[in-house]
């Protein structure tokens, strides 16, 4: 499985955003549809919210790949 670290820059990033900055999906429209389908899971859970706000610590799976989010460094 491929890790991604993703360097939160704020206080959260939506779920369809972080797929598109992450390279996993080509744009945010493309994020949600995939969070449609069921293919995202966040902390290990299903999740079917498009914009849930992932935050620091959380970790998000997506077409075999883990994004670990981490908060910036200050």
């Amino acid at each position: 499985m491929q890790t991604i670290d993703f360097q939160l820059r704020g206080e959260y990033v939506e779920l369809c955003n972080l797929l598109k900055l992450t390279g996993i999906a080509d744009s945010g429209g493309a994020g949600k549809a995939l969070v449609v389908a069921g293919e995202v899971t966040l902390d290990g859970q299903p999740e079917s919210r498009k914009t849930a706000k992932v935050r620091a610590g959380q970790v998000v799976e997506c077409l075999g790949a883990r994004i670990s989010v981490r908060a910036a460094d200050q």
